[in-house]
């Protein structure tokens, strides 16, 4: 046994003897709740899910009474931290007035109004609850407004657990080599996909293509327009301005899936950080600071066929206004003093994804760090990755190990790599999480 592998077991026992509860309650959930969570990404938790009591700022309290500086942040919605004061107040107002009515108020009117006047291409937007379903809304849309029935997506972008778009999500080498091209599937029971065309991310070549092949079917391009769920792998100089560029000549709608970027790059989202404009975005996680609310934006010859009947959008809990309550609060923080928090979440995201990097390369590991402040990634890897294929090279092991180590040292982050701050996160809570870096790093 090597001294990494001792480690590593060192650090795992550790961690099960501080969090015995959630072992008891995650195996007691197995008995009746299927795979013992309510989302699949959860299950790859090491060494098993934990159970969490509350959180509160940039602090996460398990059921055993541990406290974690929280990196994961509920997979990103949290972009003001855990239980936000003015949050709280007007939700709780909302409480009082109703859960939700199935009817018209006025937050629906407020949060749009000011949705209309930050996002770019918002000349009207429609309200749903999940990323999975605002992205469904914008692709009939796409195919209503162009009466084509097929989208080119690209390999490893994320677009929500639906059939129709979750394919050449994460496949695996193996399954890229047999392929032959071909979308891959994710799961069992996936339908086939002969409406999708899969490109790989910043291949201005293979869009081309893929275009001059099927010019007379291709309804939308749909990308995030920074890859956070595949290595937070930025697009190429002027790629952007190249998918807005072949869209328009070939008379297809550009979709930004804004799910992860919106109202967390910037307040803008990544059309103001990047100044590229798309015709549809999608939003949801950081939009409500962590209410279940989802969002499409969109230019008003697109979002009149929403206005029309003619694109169905329907939902109970569309509009929900608990949810819009949270959002109106969330955007009037985060659009403050003309969105004076970002520079914060940008200072102090740099410091820590700069410091670790530091840290880890001054122990002799190579490693990248992908994006910056308030989401970047890292991959324990030689060089940076430009494609989704690329972050294959990486070594997964030796980032759980360090996951593992920094989980035992009192610091919670994803196990994809992605790191998440928020407006909560102090100078303090960065230099103590660098301090647990060196640590785990030796």
């Amino acid at each position: 046994m090597d001294l990494n592998h001792f480690e590593s077991e060192r650090r795992q026992q550790s961690v099960r003897n501080k969090t015995a509860g959630s072992f008891e309650r995650f195996q007691r959930a197995r008995q009746s709740l299927a795979g013992g969570v309510s989302s699949a990404v959860r299950r790859v938790a090491n060494p098993y899910p934990l159970y969490f009591d509350y959180g509160s700022g940039s602090k996460l309290v398990d059921v055993d009474g541990n406290s974690y500086i929280d990196y994961a942040l509920a997979w990103g919605p949290l972009i003001l931290g855990h239980a936000p004061q003015e949050i709280q107040e007007v939700v709780l107002a909302q409480l009082r007035r109703g859960l939700t009515f199935g009817a018209q108020h006025d937050l629906e009117i407020q949060v749009s109004e000011r949705l209309k006047e930050i996002i770019p291409c918002a000349d009207a937007v429609c309200f749903a609850n999940s990323g999975t379903e605002i992205v469904q809304i914008a692709l009939r849309i796409a195919r209503a407004a162009t009466g084509r029935s097929t989208f080119l997506k690209f390999e490893g972008h994320y677009h929500g657990w639906d059939d129709s778009v979750l394919v050449s999500y994460h496949p695996t080498s193996q399954e890229i080599c047999t392929s032959n091209g071909a979308p891959v599937p994710v799961g069992l029971g996936q339908r086939l996909h002969s409406d999708v065309i899969v490109v790989e991310w910043n291949d201005r070549a293979g869009v081309e293509q893929a275009f001059a092949e099927h010019a007379t079917g291709i309804s939308a391009i749909i990308c995030e327009p920074l890859l956070c769920n595949s290595g937070c792998i930025p697009p190429a100089p002027g790629f952007l301005e190249f998918l807005r560029e072949i869209t328009r000549q070939y008379g297809a709608l550009l979709i930004f899936d804004e799910v992860i970027t919106g109202f967390r790059l910037h307040l803008e989202g990544a059309q103001g950080f990047y100044g590229v404009t798309p015709d549809l975005a999608t939003y949801a996680k950081a939009v409500a600071g962590g209410a279940p609310l989802s969002v499409l934006a969109g230019t008003s010859v697109f979002m009149e066929l929403i206005a029309s009947g003619r694109a169905v959008h329907a939902g109970t809990m569309n509009g929900n206004p608990l949810c819009l309550a949270a959002a109106n609060a969330t955007l009037d923080i985060l659009s403050r003093n003309d969105g004076a928090v970002y520079k914060e979440l940008w200072r102090r995201g740099e410091r820590l994804r700069r410091g670790i990097e530091h840290i880890l390369r001054s122990q002799g590991h190579p490693v990248v760090t992908a994006s910056g402040g308030p989401v970047f990634h890292i991959s324990f890897m030689a060089q940076p990755a430009t494609r989704y294929r690329e972050t294959l090279l990486a070594n997964q092991r030796l980032y759980s190990d360090f996951v593992l180590a920094l989980l035992d040292e009192g610091i919670l982050i994803l196990p994809d790599g992605r790191w998440y701050l928020s407006t909560a996160h102090s100078d303090a809570d960065i230099e103590a999480t660098l301090a647990a870096c060196e640590r785990a790093a030796r």
